[in-house]
Order: structure tokens, then sequence, then C-alpha cells
């Protein structure tokens, strides 16, 4: 890139040098891979269609990787049973190994041809696209509405990296692959700490970042693939790539705008794919293997030599493959000590996600005093119907079980105001509305025996008259004033599925080093002098 040229990428200038010498690297076409990135971006922006995008580049593609076919699913389908069996074992059929001669393969059978059309192109007898779905918007109405995301909550997190080396042990990612990447930043309107150091379970002293792959609704990597390895999973909108189909031509991690994508350059350092599916206790390929989604395809888990990967938000686990019990989750939520990440349909108002998402102080109050909230049962054993609000606590005060101040019993009651006492869905393990039912049956069961709607109880729990106001007053003061929402890059039109709570990174962000050193806790940290260099917040937009 000249001197005279003008970056296109949101991470900066120096960033985007090296992704095109990182391009040059490689036996593609460097300048090819930046300009459609470059046009991806613009097609996110609203500035390109996408029947000009791919009718700007389908030469250029034909030219360079041989075939440019985006096939229907029934067309996939149908190579796959002619084939019997996944391409990774048509791709076994071709003599050599290792990463030339997967190319090699690719190339011979038609890169597109290996890959399910899910994007919105089709094709034609002429080797022409076709639009086979009008929009993202039109994609997204043609779903059964599930859209897997996240709400992550900074001011919460305190930096352990439990997520980091969660998600490396999960998916057996070598060291410095990090699908979930946990920094620490200062810029110049917040050194020194979280703008709102009174939230429980955060870190006063630093400004956290948690970011894993934003699971764009409108993906630039998707757009670029030549293979359409990178895609959305129709039903839950997950951007994944297809091990078996990708080639690793490394175009997806220029047009990626968070800079969260890895190529293995080796064989994986850690498990094979037998040791995995040993581990999973089943044969490769086989359902539960932790790495072939309910499709068949080879989504999940790290990555083989020669070909990308990025966080995945476990398809394995959402498609039950893991288990009933881990639908709805990630390894990276189960692992994090304070609950700053919350996953789920984002798309369900139930969710963990949107709960926590637009109800952040009830819902960190729900996460913080749900242990110590004493059962109906327990509360039916202790007291009797004498008692008054400070009987009540004096009686639990002997009990070595259950304990009950007038904190709890405050925080209970605002959570009992303020909630629609709506019913958790059934079908995903999203906990924060199962929790709040638990806070409800103990009000409840209370209440049969102090008066907690009078006003003196209400002055003495600090409720005010008891209003909803009130409540989320007191729920505040409680929990900490939750910071600005947002989403990272949102004005460029992604449309990313993971919505943070806390600090923006300002344009003069910098990292800084965190609580908790990658060393640490065993893992590797090679993204940070990328970060150094602008990653955080010198293009002059904030990441």
């Amino acid at each position: 890139m000249s001197a005279d040229d003008e970056s296109f990428h949101p991470l900066g200038e120096e960033w985007e040098g090296e992704l095109e010498t990182m391009l040059d690297d490689t036996e593609y076409d460097s300048d090819l891979g930046m300009e459609m990135a470059k046009d991806a971006m613009r097609v996110t922006k609203g500035e390109l269609s996408e029947a000009e995008f791919h009718e700007m580049y389908h030469d250029d593609v034909m030219e360079e990787f041989g075939e440019d076919n985006r096939p229907t699913e029934e067309a996939y389908e149908e190579m796959q049973a002619a084939e019997e069996g996944t391409v990774s074992r048509m791709l076994s059929k071709f003599e050599g190994d290792g990463e030339d001669s997967r190319r090699d393969a690719m190339k011979k059978m038609g890169a597109g041809a290996a890959a399910v059309g899910l994007g919105a192109w089709g094709t034609v007898d002429d080797g022409e696209p076709e639009t086979a779905v009008a929009d993202t918007q039109q994609q997204v109405e043609e779903q059964d509405g599930t859209q897997w995301g996240m709400t992550i909550d900074l001011e919460r997190c305190d930096g352990c990296l439990s997520c980091v080396a969660a998600c490396q042990q999960e998916n057996q990612t070598d060291q410095g692959v990090n699908w979930m990447y946990v920094l620490a930043f200062e810029d110049d309107t917040t050194a020194g700490g979280s703008p709102s150091p009174d939230v429980r379970g955060g870190v006063d002293d630093y400004n956290m970042l948690v970011r894993p792959c934003q699971h764009c609704t409108d993906a630039p990597c998707e757009k670029v693939c030549p293979t359409t390895a990178r895609h959305t999973r129709d039903k839950d909108g997950l951007v994944l790539t297809d091990y078996d189909v990708c080639i690793g031509c490394r175009y997806c991690q220029v047009a990626c705008p968070y800079g969260v994508n890895y190529f293995q350059w080796d064989e994986p350092q850690e498990a094979t794919e037998e040791e995995i599916a040993d581990q999973m206790g089943v044969e490769p390929g086989e359902e539960g293997d932790h790495m072939t989604d309910e499709r068949g395809r080879w989504v999940d888990s790290r990555a083989p030599r020669g070909v990308m990967s990025k966080c995945t938000m476990c398809p394995t686990r959402q498609d039950g493959m893991m288990g009933d019990d881990r639908i709805g989750t990630t390894a990276c939520e189960e692992a994090c000590p304070p609950d700053a990440i919350q996953f789920g349909d984002v798309n369900d108002e139930r969710s963990d996600a949107h709960q926590h998402g637009e109800y952040p102080s009830k819902s960190r109050a729900i996460i913080d005093i749900v242990r110590n909230v004493p059962s109906p049962e327990a509360i039916d054993g202790i007291l009797s119907e004498d008692d008054d609000l400070e009987s009540a606590i004096e009686a639990f005060e002997d009990d070595e079980d259950d304990d009950l101040d007038r904190e709890l019993v405050s925080i209970m009651k605002a959570i009992e105001i303020v909630s629609d006492r709506e019913e958790p869905p059934e079908e995903t393990n999203d906990t924060i509305l199962e929790q709040e039912q638990t806070v409800l049956e103990s009000v409840d069961a209370l209440e049969e025996y102090v008066d907690l709607e009078s006003e003196d109880v209400l002055a003495e729990l600090q409720l005010g008259d008891g209003s909803e106001d009130d409540a989320n007053l007191r729920l505040r003061q409680y929990a900490g004033v939750a910071g600005s929402s947002f989403k990272l890059l949102e004005d460029i039109g992604t449309n990313p599925n993971v919505t943070y709570i806390g600090q923006n990174p300002g344009p003069n962000a910098e990292q800084v080093d965190g609580p908790v050193a990658y060393d640490d806790i065993g893992q590797t940290d090679d993204r940070k002098e990328v970060l150094d260099e602008g990653t955080v917040g010198d293009a002059g937009v904030s990441l």
C-alpha cells in the first residue's frame, strides 16, 4: 500500500500494511484479497450492493481460484451422496498430503463445488452468479429467528483470563491462537480505571475489553471467501469456517474489521482429531465428536494445518451434540467467575444475553444474591406467623444453614418489584430468569410472614414508596450503575451480535498490562504487539 493511499481498514493504516505483507507471503493474489476486503466493507456500509460486489470480482476469482461456484444446499447434499462421504473423505482420494496438495485438490474439484451455498448466491449453467436471496434482512426473516450472541459486562470483568483458558482447553487450539482475547486498556478519558468502580465483581484499576468473534449478521469475511468455507449458518446466525473446504487464502483475515482470525501454520500442537474424539467417547466423525456440527460439517474445535480458524461460539454445544445441558452455553461463559459473559439467543427477550443487556442492574443483583437466598422451605421452617422484619432477621441469625439480613431482603424485594415474572425458555439453558424465579419464590414465601409492602418496612429497606423507580434506584446502588451499552465498530454496518456494557475504548486508547498475565495461566499472548500498534484505537475509531 502506497503512502498516498487512504486506509480502508477500521484498524488503521499500519494494521492494513501488516495484512498486505501477510498476503504477499501466500500463493494467492494479494492485490485481489486487499481489494475484495475493501469493497466487502463498502457492502456492509451500504455503498455497494451484493450483486455489484459479486459481479465486480467474479472473473478475477475465477482466474485465481479456478471456480466461483456457490451451489445451493441441495446441490451440495447431492454431491455428498454421490461421493459417499464428507468433503474431507473426497480430499483424501487425491494423492499427497499437507497444505499444497490440499489446495491442489480443492482446485481440481472446484473450490466452490465443495461448499454448501449458504450465502446469497446460487450458480447457473454458464457459471455466472445469480441472486438467490435478496439481502441480509430477507435471510434473517427466513430463519427460525434464533441468533446466538453475547452480552459482555466489561465492568464485571476482573481480567482473570479464565475464559481464554477455557476456550483453549475445550477447543484444543495451539498456544497463542486465542479465539477469546482479553485485554486491559487506558485512554485519555478513563486513565486510572473503570468509570464505574462501584460495580461488584470487576476490578477498579482497569478498563477491560473482551474480544471474541462478533459473529456479524453482515460479515465481510464471508463475502470475500472464494470457496464459501466461511459461511453463516442458516438456523442460528453463527459465522463458521468449514475446515474441509477452506483453502487458507487468508482473505477473510484481511476483511475482518476486528482482527479475530488465525491461520494454522503447522500441524496442531494439541490433540489430534482422534484424541479429541476419544475425549468425547466417540469415533472421529461420529455425533458428539466436538468437531462436526449436526450438518456433518467440520466447523468446531481447532483447525488442521493450512486453514483459518476463529471463535465459533461452540456450535456442537448449540446442536445438543455435547448434551442438552450445554445448549445455549459456551465454554468461556461457563468459566467466567464474575459472570461477565452472558450468552444466548439475542432475539429472545427471555435469554441471558437479552436480560443482562436490557436490565443490567437487576441481572447483576440476581447473579450476586441468588446463592444466598433462603429457599421457601427454609423460610417456612424458620419463621412463624408473629414475625415482623426484625424478628425474622433475628430468627435466621440463629440458623446455621441459612442467612437473611436487611440488605438481602431489600435487594430481593427490589427484584420482585421490577420483575415481569416472565417464564424462562425451556429449550435453552438460560439461567437469569430461572434465578429470578428462585428469588421471587422466596419473596413470596417471606411475605407470608412479613409485610414487605408496609410504608415502614419499605423505608427500612431503602425502597422509598415501593415504586419501580425506587426499586431500580436501589438495584443501581447495590449493583453499580451500568456504563454505556455499545457494539464494536457498529457504524461500519456489520451488525455484530456481541453487545458490551462498560467503557467503549476511544480513539486514543492504548493497551496496558492487565491484572493477570497470559503467562501466569500457562497461555501465550501473540496479539499484544499488534494491539499496541493500533487495534484498540489508534485508527481514529474505537475497537
